[in-house]
């Protein structure tokens, strides 16, 4: 009982996570004069600098543990680092919604992957259904955008941005399995999440000297910066990492799978992005894809501790 219990603790945790990462690509349209690239690191580099001050107790218990693992740091340090500039450059090309879905709906995929190659981990059928529901949902969503008033992204615009989301979807993938399997080793997932972003924060920050003209150069742009390096970044991460002691990364990413969801209808209803009935109905299969998650019998419970 006990396991179940804190199976359903991690998945809540990642599901506020996701719910505050659903904002991110609303939040940075309200400062459209604001590279997408200083945009991205900056909010995930104050986000890191914050995590390891809020961790730096635990960091120097495991610091050690994590330096014998060089390759999954660096990994994982590469990963957070190229993912912001990624996903934030996906959605300034091809919308809030679509590039927020594609980065998102790739990585359980690239995910499991990495634990079936790197850690030897069985793939359920509960996750290859729930997968394939998700990745569904996830097309119709793309397919059901209304072009009409959204003739501003060409097509090689959006090719581009699918692209990138594609390249986010598996630095995100990176990124959780490392911090997964830091936290496997011993690691507290404090220590693991920061010890990432912190190394990533090392390459982000001095990029702002080239791409961060107008971070602060209007009450707006200084509000929208701030909020996205707070809320979604620090906190979001705080909670994704509590949420990893808990399940695996493929599962984890699928749950994220939330975050396009709130995008999509925050871009709908804020930012005036349109969809037709066919997106409505992959809003409706990514949600049956969550709750396949987040209700698990306890007898596969027992069979999935075993396997790993």
């Amino acid at each position: 009982m006990e396991n179940h219990h804190e199976n359903f603790k991690g998945v809540i945790a990642i599901i506020i996570a996701s719910f505050l990462w659903g904002t991110t690509g609303t939040a940075a349209s309200y400062s459209p004069d604001v590279s997408s690239l200083a945009i991205g690191a900056f909010s995930m580099g104050i986000g890191g600098v914050l995590l390891v001050i809020t961790a730096r107790k635990k960091l120097l218990i495991d610091y050690k543990v994590m330096l014998e693992q060089p390759k999954v740091l660096i990994l994982g340090a590469a990963s957070v680092a190229i993912y912001p500039l990624a996903f934030y450059t996906s959605m300034s090309l091809s919308g809030v919604a679509i590039g927020t879905v594609v980065s998102i709906a790739t990585a359980p995929f690239f995910a499991a992957i990495l634990e079936r190659l790197i850690s030897k981990k069985n793939i359920s059928l509960q996750w290859i259904l729930s997968f394939v529901i998700g990745a569904i949902g996830i097309a119709l969503l793309t397919l059901g955008r209304d072009q009409s008033n959204n003739t501003a992204y060409s097509i090689n615009q959006q090719g581009l941005g699918i692209l990138l989301g594609c390249i986010a979807g598996l630095t995100y993938a990176g990124y959780s399995w490392a911090a997964r399997r830091l936290i496997e080793s011993g690691v507290h997932s404090k220590s693991s999440m920061s010890g990432l972003f912190g190394c990533a924060a090392l390459l982000l920050l001095p990029s702002l000297w080239f791409t961060g003209d107008n971070l602060f150069s209007s009450s707006t742009n200084a509000l929208v910066s701030l909020y996205m390096a707070i809320i979604p970044m620090f906190l979001g991460y705080l909670l994704f990492g509590c949420g990893l002691n808990y399940i695996d990364a493929s599962k984890a990413t699928l749950i994220t799978l939330i975050e396009p969801l709130v995008a999509t209808i925050l871009a709908v209803f804020i930012i005036g992005e349109k969809f037709k009935v066919i997106g409505w109905i992959g809003v409706a299969l990514v949600s049956l894809c969550l709750l396949m998650q987040t209700i698990k019998p306890q007898n596969q419970l027992r069979l999935a501790f075993k396997s790993t």
